[in-house]
């Protein structure tokens, strides 16, 4: 039987309940390609925590932080792309 730490079980639950947030949206973003109502400023900063986030969790080994920031960095960088690249259109 596998045994993972009740502190390692916490960190996955919280990393998949906060990484399972950002679906609709990517998903929603990617279908309208509507991302008028998405700041480019936060969202780059957004990414840019994120991806530190994921540097800080290999430093101190810490894999339920590792999983939850590189699947978020995904998700966020998907979303900052699609704002690059159509934030300057009309209505975007």
């Amino acid at each position: 039987m596998l045994s993972i730490p009740l502190t390692d079980l916490l960190g996955y639950t919280a990393a998949t309940l906060t990484t399972l947030a950002f679906v609709p949206q990517v998903r929603h973003t990617l279908r309208t390609r509507d991302v008028s109502g998405i700041s480019l400023g936060m969202y780059s900063a957004f990414t840019l925590g994120i991806a530190l986030w994921l540097i800080y969790g290999v430093v101190i080994g810490s894999w339920p932080l590792v999983a939850a920031n590189l699947i978020t960095l995904v998700l966020a960088a998907c979303i900052l792309a699609l704002k690059i690249a159509h934030g300057s259109e009309p209505g975007a």
